[in-house]
């Protein structure tokens, strides 16, 4: 990378940063980056400077920024029609409907905006069903969940995070939840009665810092749920989309939960778009203003959606997730167990995603975030001393190589 990229913040980005500061609330910790312009897996920042984008937006972008497919179709809905309401059919809902309910191989979907609102969905969905279908007495319904999860930010969401600083001072909470340990088989067989209508999990913990349960322990989730006769729902909103090198990342086991909870990619870091995706027998427990969105499969969002299912099926964003997550794993290897700080403790590859755990005597998570952005990789953090790495899947080796020599720079020191 340029040398430039050490010049620190210049009076344009500061403007900006004060800017933000003062007038929007301070719920992020941002780098001091602000960025102008994105194409492929590069962003620019106000000062013109270059960086390889290694977070893609949580996974939200994984075709890059600017895909001249999602582009063109966005651009072409944008000058017909871009909101309804579901109060009345628009023509791009249904093919979308359609498209993605082949990708998950589910009878149906039911649109919605945020990754929030999709688990939202999920757990309206699993309870009304557990009341409707299962013959759970009314009010009585559990979920069983994961600890170290992240699944949004709502208040139903946070009830059952034990991340306190995104839990804290949010109560009272809401009920019916039970927290579980990520991984532990028996623990969960040992959770679930015959009032548990759902497990919610995510097949490899994304904010927790791309945590790869045991294998063999999805198998062990499916199996566990039809014993009790609940729902497995999968929250693959950072894992599916061909993050993890297949289509959904319960496929690494083989593995075909009840229900997908989609978001992020599937708005192709254009637009937000959500779902849930399942069979008819579930989701027919939802009927007219029992629940809704104004925005969700709204035309544009529909448009969008539908060329990224079709950008998918195609394979290729799987395939090179896989190849150039081999080539990740390969790389990274000389850093692990350095012993003095300067190396890696532990490191989590599956696809294009990864975890590295700083050595303990290293810099934080922080400290390794802002070395990264000095040589032009941007990253972030998580639990202190994770560095998470998800580029945009349109990477090639020579970036992916790039990016290890930066973490490899950024561990040595400033």
């Amino acid at each position: 990378m340029t040398s430039s990229h050490n010049h620190g913040s210049t009076a344009q980005t500061a403007a900006h940063i004060a800017q933000v500061e003062r007038y929007a609330a301070h719920n992020y910790h941002p780098l001091p980056v602000v960025l102008s312009h994105g194409e492929g897996a590069w962003v620019t920042d106000v000062e013109g400077r270059r960086y390889l984008d290694c977070l893609s937006g949580y996974s939200a972008l994984n075709f890059g920024h600017g895909h001249p497919r999602l582009l063109a179709r966005a651009q072409e809905q944008l000058a017909r029609l871009t909101l309804t309401s579901r109060a009345f059919h628009n023509d791009q809902l249904g093919p979308f409907a359609e498209a993605l309910a082949a990708l998950t191989g589910k009878d149906m979907i039911l649109p919605m905006n945020t990754g929030a609102e999709a688990v939202e969905t999920a757990l309206k969905v699993s309870r009304r069903w557990g009341y409707r279908v299962k013959g759970v007495p009314e009010n009585e319904a559990n979920i069983v969940v994961m600890e170290g999860n992240f699944h949004g930010r709502t208040t139903t969401i946070v009830s059952f995070s034990d991340d306190k600083v995104a839990r804290d001072d949010y109560g009272p909470y809401t009920p019916g939840f039970r927290t579980v340990t990520y991984g532990d088989s028996q623990a969960l067989r040992e959770a679930v009665d015959d009032f548990t209508v759902a497990v919610l999990l995510e097949p490899v913990q994304g904010e927790g810092g791309v945590v790869i349960p045991p294998e063999g322990y999805l198998r062990d989730v499916r199996a566990i749920c039809d014993e009790a006769g609940a729902l497995m729902v999968a929250d693959e909103i950072q894992s599916g989309l061909a993050r993890t090198g297949r289509t959904f990342a319960c496929e690494h086991e083989e593995v075909v939960p009840d229900v997908y909870v989609l978001g992020k990619a599937l708005g192709g870091g254009l637009y937000p778009v959500s779902a849930i995706a399942t069979n008819h027998e579930i989701l027919e427990v939802i009927t007219p203003g029992s629940h809704g969105s104004t925005f969700g499969g709204n035309p544009l969002a529909a448009a969008i959606g539908h060329e990224v299912v079709t950008m998918l099926a195609e394979g290729e964003f799987q395939r090179r997730s896989t190849h150039l997550g081999h080539l990740l794993t390969e790389c990274l290897q000389p850093l692990l167990g350095h012993g003095d700080g300067t190396g890696l403790s532990e490191v989590r590859v599956r696809g294009l995603w990864a975890g590295l755990d700083i050595e303990p005597g290293g810099p934080s998570g922080r400290v390794v975030s802002e070395r990264l952005m000095a040589h032009g990789v941007l990253a972030k953090d998580t639990h202190g001393s994770t560095i998470r790495i998800a580029p945009p899947l349109v990477v090639t080796e020579d970036e992916v190589r790039l990016l290890v020599d930066a973490v490899a720079e950024a561990l040595a020191g400033p």
